[in-house]
């Protein structure tokens, strides 16, 4: 079973900020895969079920993402090679896409808690919504909702997304980073 993790924060304060790219690519895939919501609030989370797939929106903020991941982790008994993280990254440009296994948090507090709870030897997709000019701007600049000229290619950037997370059931990372890395999307 794959366990499918977007990272964001809950509330709908946060709905269209860079930092909830992830969630926006889970609630993509649990209507493609017309995924069943588990009720469960021991998950910390909203966990949705399709066959063979677990998807997860952590509701714990950001920071404390690990918590969530973990407990369905360990409740389902997911190994670590079958989990794959969506998180908005800052050193890539907007709409670029690539795919790691391990490595570190890059300062992104979401992976640095998910590492501390379940390790790093993890798929990560990362989205890129570039950064600002000054590092000090980080944190408002991700909790800040897209632009009207990012928003023009937001859709079909996801489903891009979600067509290489469908990809990465049944062929190897090198495949679909050959197949569907971007330095930025062009429609």
């Amino acid at each position: 079973m794959l366990l499918i993790v977007g990272l964001g924060n809950p509330g709908t304060e946060y709905e269209n900020t860079r930092h909830n790219i992830g969630f926006k690519v889970i609630d993509k895939l649990v209507n493609d895969f017309g995924a069943n919501e588990i009720s469960k609030s021991a998950f910390k989370g909203e966990l949705f079920k399709a066959p063979n797939l677990l998807f997860l929106k952590p509701t714990t903020y950001m920071n404390l993402s690990g918590e969530s991941v973990q407990t369905v982790k360990n409740f389902y008994k997911i190994e670590l090679e079958d989990i794959i993280v969506i998180h908005d990254d800052i050193d890539l440009p907007f709409s670029a896409l690539r795919f790691k296994k391990g490595g570190g948090h890059g300062g992104h507090n979401g992976l640095r808690s998910i590492d501390a709870m379940i390790g790093k030897e993890y798929t990560r997709v990362r989205m890129g919504v570039d950064k600002p000019i000054h590092k000090s701007q980080v944190t408002d600049y991700v909790l800040h909702d897209f632009s009207k000229e990012e928003d023009k290619i937001l859709n079909p950037w996801i489903e891009h997304t979600t067509n290489a997370i469908k990809a990465l059931k049944t062929n190897s990372l090198t495949e679909v980073k050959s197949k569907y890395s971007l330095k930025s999307f062009q429609e």
